[in-house]
């Protein structure tokens, strides 16, 4: 691991605590799970802290993992301009609960990000000024990109365009 990002996980687990439930290198990708009662005072220490400040948020994006607890996955990445490195962090939630709290008030740019996993996943992201569907209809009840949503889509669900 880049000594630089070692360094970030270090001090980003003695402030959360607990709340890191998991750190892992793939292909050195640096990956850091944490609750989601924490997503937001954790980027916001990435954002600001002194040694290795990300001021940009990436991506982020949702993964339905389809397992029977914490189904639902949503992923940040983060750049550090100054460094050249990127972090990730990993936030997983139940589908009976799947919600996290906003990260606009601390990247405003993730709004559209947040606004496409909600649309695609159906995980909801308390706090969002403009939480509303980017592809599908508002009156739309399903989320397409969920590993349960059927390949050839819901007979009648849309109308589809005529041929011709």
């Amino acid at each position: 691991m880049n000594p630089v990002i070692e360094k970030v996980v270090h001090t980003l687990r003695e402030r959360m605590g607990d709340a890191v439930e998991e750190v892992r290198v793939f292909r050195d990708d640096v990956i850091v799970v944490v609750d989601r009662s924490v997503v937001v005072e954790a980027a916001t220490w990435l954002r600001d802290n002194d040694e290795c400040p990300f001021p940009l948020c990436e991506d982020v994006f949702g993964i339905d993992a389809y397992t029977r607890t914490k189904r639902f996955e949503v992923n940040y990445h983060f750049f550090s301009l100054a460094q050249h490195v990127r972090i990730h962090l990993k936030v997983r939630v139940e589908e009976e609960d799947a919600q996290i709290p906003t990260i606009t008030g601390v990247y405003p740019g993730a709004g559209w990000y947040e606004r496409e996993t909600y649309d695609m996943f159906g995980v909801t992201f308390t706090g969002h000024r403009d939480l509303r569907r980017v592809y599908m209809p508002e009156e739309f009840e399903y989320y397409p990109l969920r590993k349960d949503y059927p390949l050839m889509g819901i007979p009648g669900a849309l109308p589809l365009p005529k041929r011709g």
